[in-house]
C-alpha cells in the first residue's frame, strides 16, 4: 500500500523498437528465403518444359517423320513384289534414294533432339538398324541391274520388308518411350504445382501469424503507451487544478491581508496625522507637512486597497460575480484605453463561489490579452445564461493569433485548465473581421449555486 499523497515512481518500460525491428528483419529474411524458393522453382518448371516436354514433342516429330518415310518405303516394296507391275526393279530406285535422303535428314536432326533418357544402345540399335536395311536395298537394286528380278524381288521379301517392319517398331517403341516421358513431365510438373501451392499456403500463414503478432503486440504498446499518457494527463490536470486553486487561495489571502491589515494601519496612520495636526498651530510649517504626510498615507491606502481589488475582489465574495463584472469592466476601459461592450443575455442564475472565481479570472485573462497582444482599440463582452449552459465569449478585431508567437502562454493553460475544472470547454476562433474570440462554455450543473465543488 502507498501512503496518500506519495506519488508512486513506475519503472522503466523496455521500448518495443528492438522487438519490432526483429520481427520486421525475420519477415523480411523470410520474403526473401521465399522469393528465392518460388524462382528455383520456377526456373525449374522453365528447364522441364523446354529442355524436356519441347524437346520430347519436336524428336517425336522427327520420329514421325521417319515413320512415315518407312511407310512410304513398306509401300514401295509392296509394289515392287507385285508382278502386277510392268516396271523393272530399277524404276525404284529414284524413289529409294529420296526416301533415303529425307530419312538420313530426319535421322540426322533426331539425333540432336534425343532425350537424356534414351540410351546410347537404344540410338545405336536405331542407327544400324537404318544402316544393315540401306545395305540390303543396295544388293536388291544390284540384283536388279544384273537382271535378276526374281531373286531380287525374293531378297525383298526376306531381307527389306522384315528390316523395315523392324525399325517400324523400334520408332513406334521410341515413340511410345517419349509419350511416357511427356507423362512423367506432366506428372513433376503437377508435383511442382502442388509444393508451390503448398509453399504459398504455409508462407501466407507464416506471414498472417507475423503481421497479427506484430499488431497484436503494436496494440499492447499502444494501450500501455495511451494509458500512460492518459495518466499523466490527469496528473497534469490535477496538479494545474491544484495549482490554480492553491494560487486562488494565495491571492485571496494576500489580497485580505492587504485590505485589512495594511488598509487597517494606512488608516489608522492617517487619523493619528489628522488628530495631530488639528493641535499644530494655524499656517505652522510643521501643520503643512504633517497634511503632506497625511495625503501620501491616503494615496497609499487607496493603492493598496486597488492592488488588493486586483489579487481578489472582495466584492466577489459579498457582491457576486455579476457585480464584479460590472465594477471590473469600467475600471479595465480605464486603464487599458479600449473600449469595451458588455451584453448579457438570459435570466442571471447564482453561481458557486469556486465558479464565480474560475469564469472571471478566464474574463480577466482574456480582456488582460486584449490589452497586450491584440493592439485594438475595442472589445466585446458577452455573457450568456442559457437553460443548459453558461457562456462567455470574448471578441476583439486585433492582430489574432497568426501575427502572435506560436508558443501558448501560461495564461492560456491556465483558461483551459479552469474550463476543464469546471467541466466545460474554450475554444479560439478568428471572427471574419478577424482578431480574435474566446469562447467558454460550461454546464449549468456544474457551476450553479448548489452544485458539488470540484477541490
Amino acid at each position: 500500500m502507498y501512503a496518500r499523497g506519495v506519488a508512486r515512481v513506475h519503472p522503466a518500460k523496455r521500448s518495443p523498437t528492438l522487438g519490432l525491428l526483429l520481427g520486421l528483419i525475420v519477415t523480411l529474411a523470410a520474403v526473401v528465403a521465399y522469393s528465392a524458393y518460388i524462382t528455383r522453382q520456377v526456373k525449374g518448371l522453365r528447364q522441364l518444359q523446354s529442355g524436356m516436354i519441347d524437346r520430347n514433342r519436336k524428336d517425336s516429330l522427327q520420329l514421325l517423320r521417319i515413320q512415315n518415310d518407312l511407310n512410304l518405303l513398306a509401300v514401295a516394296m509392296r509394289d515392287m513384289i507385285d508382278n502386277d507391275e510392268p516396271y523393272p526393279l530399277t524404276a525404284w530406285s529414284a524413289q529409294f534414294r529420296r526416301i533415303r535422303t529425307d530419312l538420313e535428314d530426319a535421322m540426322r536432326v533426331e539425333a540432336a533432339l534425343a532425350p537424356m533418357s534414351r540410351t546410347r544402345e537404344q540410338s545405336a540399335e536405331l542407327s544400324s538398324s537404318l544402316a544393315q536395311f540401306w545395305n540390303a536395298a543396295d544388293r536388291v537394286f544390284a540384283l536388279a541391274d544384273k537382271g535378276n528380278q526374281k531373286e531380287a524381288r525374293e531378297q525383298i521379301q526376306l531381307s527389306l520388308q522384315a528390316r523395315q517392319a523392324a525399325l517400324s517398331t523400334t520408332v513406334s517403341r521410341l515413340l511410345v518411350r517419349n509419350s511416357e516421358n511427356e507423362n512423367e513431365a506432366a506428372q513433376r510438373i503437377v508435383q511442382i504445382y502442388d509444393r508451390v501451392q503448398l509453399q504459398v499456403y504455409l508462407f501466407l500463414g507464416a506471414t498472417l501469424i507475423a503481421i497479427l503478432l506484430t499488431g497484436f503486440s503494436m496494440i499492447r504498446w499502444n494501450r500501455r503507451l495511451f494509458a500512460q499518457i492518459s495518466e499523466l494527463s490527469e496528473r497534469r490536470s490535477e496538479l494545474a487544478q491544484k495549482l490554480i486553486a492553491t494560487q486562488e487561495s494565495t491571492l485571496r489571502y494576500i489580497s485580505r491581508e492587504l485590505h485589512d491589515e495594511f488598509g487597517q494601519i494606512l488608516t489608522a496612520i492617517g487619523s493619528m496625522i489628522g488628530r495631530a495636526g488639528a493641535h499644530a498651530p494655524e499656517g505652522s510649517a510643521f501643520r503643512d507637512e504633517l497634511q503632506e504626510v497625511r495625503e501620501i498615507a491616503q494615496d497609499t491606502l487607496n493603492r493598496v486597497r486597488s492592488l488588493s481589488q486586483a489579487l481578489h475582489p472582495v466584492m466577489l465574495d459579498e457582491a457576486g460575480m455579476l457585480a464584479t463584472i460590472d465594477w471590473y469592466l469600467p475600471t479595465m476601459e480605464r486603464q487599458s484605453g479600449i473600449a469595451i461592450s458588455y451584453e448579457k443575455q438570459g435570466a442571471p442564475f447564482e453561481l458557486s463561489s469556486t465558479a464565480a472565481v474560475q469564469i472571471y479570472r478566464m474574463l480577466q485573462e482574456a480582456l488582460n490579452n486584449v490589452a497586450r497582444h491584440a493592439e485594438a482599440k475595442q472589445a466585446w463582452v458577452r455573457l450568456r445564461f442559457l437553460p443548459a449552459t453558461l457562456e462567455l465569449e470574448v471578441e476583439d478585431h486585433g492582430v489574432g493569433f497568426s501575427a502572435r508567437p506560436a508558443r501558448q502562454g501560461i495564461g492560456l493553460v491556465a483558461m483551459r485548465e479552469r474550463a476543464e475544472l469546471l467541466g466545460g470547454q474554450i475554444v479560439f476562433t478568428t471572427p471574419v473581421e478577424g482578431g480574435t474570440r474566446v469562447h467558454v462554455s460550461v454546464p449549468r450543473a456544474n457551476v450553479e449555486a448548489g452544485a458539488k465543488e470540484k477541490s
